[in-house]
C-alpha cells in the first residue's frame, strides 16, 4: 500500500471531523476547510491507488 493512500485516508478523516465540528459550532470557515481536506484526501488516496496499480502491473510484466 502506497503512503499516499494512508495520508489521503487520514486527511479525509480529519476533513470529516472538521466539517462536523464546523456544522455543530455554526462555523462556516471550519466546515469549508473540512470539505476541502476531504477532497484533498480523496485525491491523494486516488493517486496512491494509481501508484499501487502501476507497481503491481510492473511486477506482473517482470515475471517470465
Amino acid at each position: 500500500m502506497d503512503k499516499d493512500r494512508i495520508k489521503g485516508a487520514a486527511k479525509e478523516v480529519t476533513g470529516k471531523v472538521k466539517t462536523a465540528t464546523g456544522k455543530a459550532l455554526g462555523d462556516e470557515k471550519l466546515k469549508n476547510e473540512g470539505r476541502a481536506d476531504q477532497v484533498k484526501g480523496k485525491v491523494q488516496n486516488t493517486v496512491g491507488g494509481i501508484k499501487d496499480t502501476i507497481r503491481e502491473a510492473d511486477k506482473e510484466s517482470e515475471k517470465p
